[in-house]
């Protein structure tokens, strides 16, 4: 099978309107090759170009409108690209979390991965490095965390208990990162694991418990 066709039934493959990089067709030829069919089938209007090194499969809505991809698919995919992992910036965090209704004009995203801005149309999404231990527990646990250091930094009756519940809850959950760094490092050592298995499991439970009441306090 010719490169070509291999990147086309792969594309084929790809959900209409979902953002993707060259790095998909990893292995099915030079990056040369790649390039210069992506090329091609954009100019033969079988995928969209979005941006640099950005692409996707055109969808249009019942009304005939084009759709686009979601400013969280095309930062996902952009970090996917070098191995990375994203989160939202406490702007969005804040929203998610009800405390704000404005929607960042700018979409913002943590990633372990390089800072850039990506643009799609005019639409301008810019991912922003913090070291790898910062999103160790990318998820719903570091949406806490951002929500918490937004309501610390707004004066009030309970930017004290905010700030501290923020401090608290970053902690815990560096040392639960670095605990379970640990005891993955120490899978060819059954002794380690099982020693480090109680402490591991009650600081899991106490990192846990700190996590709902942090929410608690936000609701």
């Amino acid at each position: 099978m010719s490169t070509s066709q291999a990147i086309r039934e792969r594309i084929a493959a790809q959900p209409a309107g979902e953002p993707f990089t060259p790095a998909l067709f990893a292995g099915l030829g030079s990056r040369a090759s790649i390039d210069q069919t992506l090329m091609r089938l954009t100019r033969e209007g079988f995928i969209e170009r979005l941006g640099r090194g950005l692409y996707t499969v055109p969808k249009t809505s019942r009304f005939g409108l084009k759709s686009m991809p979601s400013p969280e698919a095309v930062a996902q995919t952009v970090a996917a690209a070098e191995g990375a992992s994203i989160e939202v910036h406490g702007a969005e965090a804040a929203r998610r979390f009800g405390f704000s209704t404005q929607v960042p004009a700018q979409p913002v995203f943590y990633t372990t991965g390089s800072s850039r801005t990506v643009r799609v149309g005019k639409l301008q999404v810019r991912l922003q490095h913090v070291a790898a231990r910062k999103l160790a527990l990318a998820g719903q646990m570091q949406d806490t965390l951002e929500a918490l250091r937004i309501q610390a930094a707004k004066p009030g009756p309970h930017q004290e208990g905010m700030a501290l519940l923020a401090r608290n809850l970053e902690s815990a959950l560096e040392a639960y990162t670095d605990t379970l760094k640990y005891m993955l490092a120490q899978q060819s050592q059954a002794r380690a694991a099982l020693l480090g298995s109680v402490p591991y499991l009650m600081l899991a439970g106490l990192v846990i418990a700190g996590w709902q009441m942090a929410r608690a306090a936000l609701h």
